[in-house]
């Protein structure tokens, strides 16, 4: 991978033996390991690993989940906040979990698409609640430092499963929980 970076590098007219870049090739390396670590997680197996039994059936949601992930048209950073709810079905799963979810899907070449419907399956079928609903509202670079370059353009993708699909009341409570969350 050093060696990419290093013909990237060149590539756009710099020296990759100037001081400033002496130590890039290696930093993007490791970088890019963090960055693209989700493919080392199962997420299936974090929400698995972390079931508790519990009777309630009151929707559970975690807010404000904030995300970094990389489009895999431009490999570019888009960034944001998921919303995630769940509502039980005899089994709750530990809250960090579902941050861990999102992370997992996150530290992939993704698009936001794809990233909202794998965490709803995911919690779907480890979990295997009465509903799932997923909303990811996000930022992209690749719309903002270039192409069309609108700088407050947000991106808002949502998958419901289950009873949110079903219930528009349910559905409503949980929207209606993700703006009051301030």
């Amino acid at each position: 991978m050093e060696e990419l970076v290093r013909g990237i590098l060149e590539k756009i007219g710099e020296d990759p033996g100037r001081e400033g870049l002496v130590d890039t090739p290696a930093r993007v390396t490791r970088a890019w390991r963090e960055i693209a670590a989700g493919y080392d997680m199962d997420a299936g197996a974090m929400v698995r690993g972390a079931l508790f039994t519990a009777e309630g059936r009151d929707m559970i949601v975690v807010n404000d989940i904030d995300f970094y992930s990389m489009c895999e048209h431009h490999m570019l950073p888009f960034f944001g906040k998921a919303h995630v709810a769940y509502i039980p079905n005899g089994k709750i799963v530990g809250l960090s979990k579902i941050a861990r979810v999102v992370e997992a899907y996150a530290r992939r070449l993704q698009v936001q698409e794809r990233m909202t419907t794998q965490i709803a399956d995911c919690l779907m079928e480890n979990l295997q609640p009465l509903g799932v609903a997923v909303i990811l509202h996000a930022q992209h670079l690749c719309m903002m430092m270039r192409g069309i370059q609108k700088q407050n353009s947000c991106a808002v993708t949502s998958e419901m499963r289950g009873c949110f699909r079903k219930n528009s009341k349910t559905r409503a409570e949980f929207l209606s929980l993700i703006r009051e969350r301030n």
